[in-house]
């Protein structure tokens, strides 16, 4: 049976290769293995090793702390954990949040500042009509 742990990393894993929009045998011929491995990391069935946790860092660009992120301390409380962590791992699990940054990303600096710049004008408009609607 995977560990907590074992679970939370492979799904980490899995969402940035999905982001980078690299396949689970690309993924494998970058860091030396078959992609049948790379879908029991995902899936927690086999546990990473730290030199192979660091390959896949690399290979994915992202610190190996990455891999971590969002664990809640085994000595802090229950529901110490943050909404934001839990809304944000369910919002990069979605489709549509991968092709949103995909997108984004193939934009150039100056329309990707101004769509920043509008989505968080519409977001504190939609904060202004639910203030004042209540």
């Amino acid at each position: 049976m995977a560990d907590d742990i074992d679970l939370h990393v492979g799904k980490r894993l899995r969402r940035r290769r999905r982001l980078l929009g690299m396949t689970q045998q690309d993924l494998a011929g970058q860091v030396g293995v078959r992609f049948q491995q790379i879908q029991k990391y995902e899936c927690g069935a086999n546990r990473i090793t730290a030199s192979r946790l660091y390959d896949l860092s690399r290979a994915l660009n992202v610190s190996v702390q990455y891999f971590f992120d969002g664990i809640v301390p085994m000595d802090a409380p229950a529901n110490a954990a943050n909404d934001a962590e839990k809304l944000e791992g369910d919002i990069l699990s979605q489709k549509e949040t991968l092709e949103l940054v995909r997108a984004y990303y193939r934009l150039g600096e100056r329309p990707r500042k101004r769509l920043l710049e509008l989505a968080k004008a519409l977001e504190e408009d939609s904060n202004d009509q639910a203030g004042g609607a209540a």
